[in-house]
């Protein structure tokens, strides 16, 4: 079973949608007498915080500048993954999907995917407590304590999710220290949880058009012959299988290997 390469994406696509959320905050600075000076996009990056705290440390003077990081900003990143068994679904539902093929329609199915819990860590890096009280409150009205995003989880099959992601906590940092020619941080964590789902491999097979089912009184099939034969076609025969079809059943009655009698009923 391991070892069948297979590739859905699930959690790429969870990853961005998250990041989605965020893209589109701004930060506006005002003048004395209330009138926006500057309006400036807050950059996001899938990043670790580790990474901007170490920058921030390497070149904190305000007199190197063109070394120094442009805050605000913002970051996240995958911070765990657990298996939530309080979402578990049964294992025999199938999504499907039927399409035309070089031999003919064919259908690809998937069964029930498995519930897992992916953790998020947003971190808001600002230089001023003002800068970062506009990002975290254009952020925190929206989680009440969750929101729902809708991702297609496997397109191919074109399965569509809602998943809420949920606001955990939100923890403050001020890293300010030293002189006044030292750069100020103003650091806001956010750590969310998204309740998704992750499908297991694909499955691509042609679309069953008949059925023969031959029926003997005895388990020795091979010296003993067939007393009946049952064939069942979808009505139309070129239904296919998401329609709501019906079905001719044609039964066949052999007496010593002879065709005697033959009987079709159709099922609308």
């Amino acid at each position: 079973m391991f070892g069948t390469y297979f590739y859905n994406e699930s959690m790429r696509r969870m990853t961005i949608a998250f990041g989605q959320l965020f893209n589109k905050i701004k930060v506006k600075r005002k003048d004395s007498e209330g009138d926006v000076v500057q309006s400036m996009a807050v950059p996001l990056a899938y990043a670790p915080k580790e990474k901007f705290l170490v920058r921030l440390d390497q070149q904190p003077s305000l007199d190197e500048r063109e070394f120094a990081i442009t805050l605000p900003r913002m970051s996240f990143e995958i911070s765990g993954i657990s298996y939530d068994g309080s979402r578990k679904l049964t294992r025999v539902q199938k999504y499907k999907q039927v399409k035309s093929g070089e031999d003919g329609k064919v259908m690809t199915y998937n069964y029930t995917p498995v519930p897992y819990n992916i953790s998020y860590t947003l971190n808001v890096f600002t230089a001023t407590a003002e800068s970062g009280l506009q990002i975290v409150e254009q952020i925190l009205p929206f989680f009440q304590p969750d929101y729902t995003v809708t991702v297609n989880a496997v397109p191919s099959l074109n399965i569509k999710r809602d998943v809420p992601i949920i606001l955990n906590d939100v923890n403050y940092e001020d890293s300010y220290s030293g002189d006044f020619t030292q750069r100020r941080a103003v650091i806001y964590t956010l750590n969310f949880t998204a309740k998704t789902y992750l499908f297991g491999p694909s499955t691509t097979q042609g679309v069953i058009k008949e059925v023969q089912s031959d029926l003997y009184s005895d388990t020795d099939t091979t010296n003993k012959a067939r007393e009946e034969r049952i064939v069942i076609v979808p009505n139309p025969t070129s239904a296919d299988a998401d329609d709501d079809f019906g079905f001719t059943t044609t039964i066949t009655s052999y007496t010593d290997g002879k065709k005697y009698n033959t009987s079709t009923d159709t099922d609308e």
